[in-house]
């Protein structure tokens, strides 16, 4: 059985890991990347890597965002939004929670609802900028809300919501942050990933009332109950299929984040999302020693891991 702290710290590493991999290979078309057992930190030679002034083991806008949040949290003591949002523009102009300080990956949609933000539109507005955005942005970023929360499946999926508005309003943006961060309590608690994601599923139906907006997304939109099939793209229910396909396809932590990635096109996000969920269900010790050891901005994470286990009550 696998401690809780190694779940805590497998979802955390994990998504970073991922992130970090999948940072070479982003924009490419599956046909274009390495075999799945060449797919490491350091691409194999005569591969041009994406981001190519980026050095090897460096996490994106994704793990920069989770940590952002993360830091909120762990600072307001709850989902406070304009904390949150403070600390994403902090990381946009600023380098915050990202590594060295340099920013170098930014979605079209997060700059625009970020400097929206900074123009005095309220963080629960900025992100309904671009009404029809439905970027993964906010399903990159949400895992360590699922980490720390320790209150009601509601009040989860009304947080799960809220950090979603700053930069990505869309009611299927929403939703996917909800789905996705039930399914990891779910698998805290000892599920089976695809346990975790069937009971995941039914508790937001039942938070969701039948007539409302967030369930006829959830139903018409992301069909939870198909068969899952994603092709590694920003679409937030593309990604979020995508992921749950690697998922049920791979059984070890590595195996799925290489799979993520060799979908090609948005490859640290998809590896990111993918990576948390089976850093969860695998443990801390299950992701392999030569990523953690390479992983950089490593020694930054001290203070909020510490945190995070202080609240949690582990430490």
């Amino acid at each position: 059985m696998i401690r809780q702290m190694d779940k805590i710290l497998g979802g955390l590493w994990g998504l970073l890991i991922g992130d970090a991999l999948g940072v070479p290979y982003e924009f490419n078309d599956p046909s274009d990347l390495p075999q799945i057992d060449k797919i490491e930190f350091n691409p194999p030679e005569g591969f041009e890597r994406s981001h190519r002034g980026v050095l090897p083991g460096t996490w994106s806008d994704d793990g920069a965002q989770a940590l952002c949040l993360l830091d909120s949290l762990l600072e307001c003591k709850t989902m406070n939004i304009d904390s949150f949002a403070s600390k994403l523009l902090s990381w946009y102009e600023n380098g915050l929670w990202a590594v060295d300080n340099k920013v170098f990956d930014v979605g079209n949609q997060t700059v625009t609802t970020l400097m929206a933000y900074k123009k005095g539109v309220p963080p629960n507005k900025s992100g309904f900028i671009l009404p029809d955005g439905k970027g993964n942005g906010s399903l990159m970023r949400v895992l360590p809300l699922a980490l720390w929360h320790r209150g009601s499946k509601e009040e989860l999926v009304y947080f799960a919501h809220l950090q979603s508005l700053v930069t990505h309003g869309h009611e299927i943006n929403q939703v996917c942050c909800a789905l996705y961060s039930l399914w990891a309590v779910e698998i805290m608690n000892g599920l089976a990933i695809d346990d975790a994601y069937m009971k995941a599923v039914k508790e937001l139906r039942e938070i969701y009332r039948k007539d409302s907006s967030y369930y006829n997304e959830l139903e018409c939109c992301l069909r939870p109950d198909d068969e899952p099939f994603g092709k590694g793209g920003g679409y937030v229910v593309d990604s979020f299929r995508s992921v749950r396909m690697v998922l049920n396809n791979e059984d070890s932590y590595e195996m799925v984040v290489k799979a993520a990635v060799s979908l090609g096109h948005d490859t640290d996000t998809t590896a990111a999302i993918a990576g948390g969920l089976a850093g969860i269900a695998y443990g801390f010790d299950s992701i392999p020693g030569r990523w953690v050891s390479a992983l950089r901005g490593r020694e930054d994470l001290h203070t909020l891991i510490n945190g995070l286990l202080t609240h949690l009550g582990i430490i």
